[in-house]
């Protein structure tokens, strides 16, 4: 058994013990995360991903406490479309509520089936792009219900995840942006990565470290 399920069945138990001892009734909650990525809001746009779509493994710490994201199937820019989110040990369905491109992209969560639903069900989100200067502002904002107390302990815990989780997605966009900027031949390249505060509404800042050629 690899390392990795043996954490994710730790994790499992875990949660089984967690919600028994702590949940009660439903809390809903959000948090969001902004970032500033040196791009225009089209460019962003065109680059924006779900947890599921970001290439490479998500840190030890998703890996430990969220299931393994693996594919999605739908397509996320059409208002009304149901976008199947594939785990490796379960999935969600997402329903894309509202689509305003290049600004704005909000889904429902409509179908959740992770193992953690008794601690938290995520009900939502939303990507925010508006243009900042010669760059955007991004903010990524999901929604859920909680149902661990006291909320003063575990408030804190899973905005910390949430905003990981966050920073792990918008890192892939602006990798993604960086990709694109290499096959164009920009000079000098721009790498970016995310540095997080985890709190109700997150403060990220892409710093880029330039590479002249």
């Amino acid at each position: 058994m690899s390392t990795d399920v043996r954490v994710r069945d730790d994790a499992a138990r875990c949660y089984r013990v967690v919600s028994w001892l702590f949940a009660r009734t439903e809390v809903a909650d959000a948090v969001a995360t902004r970032v500033r990525l040196n791009a225009s809001p089209e460019s962003v746009w065109d680059r924006l991903m779900f947890y599921e779509e970001v290439p490479g493994r998500p840190s030890l710490l998703l890996r430990a406490l969220l299931p393994s994201p693996l594919r999605t199937h739908g397509d996320k820019t059409r208002i009304g479309t149901m976008v199947r989110c594939e785990y490796e040990r379960g999935n969600l369905v997402k329903r894309i509520m509202m689509v305003d491109s290049p600004h704005s992209l909000r889904f429902d969560v409509v179908e959740q089936q992770l193992g953690i639903e008794d601690c938290i069900r995520t009900v939502g989100g939303s990507y925010e792009i508006s243009r900042c200067g010669d760059g955007s502002d991004v903010v990524l904002t999901t929604k859920y219900h909680a149902f661990l107390r006291p909320r003063s302990l575990w408030r804190p815990i899973e905005a910390f995840v949430l905003t990981r989780l966050h920073g792990h997605i918008l890192h892939g966009v602006g990798a993604a942006l960086q990709r694109r900027s290499a096959a164009n031949r920009v000079t000098p390249a721009e790498t970016f990565e995310a540095s997080c505060t985890s709190s109700g509404a997150s403060e990220c800042q892409l710093s880029r470290s330039r590479s002249h050629r």
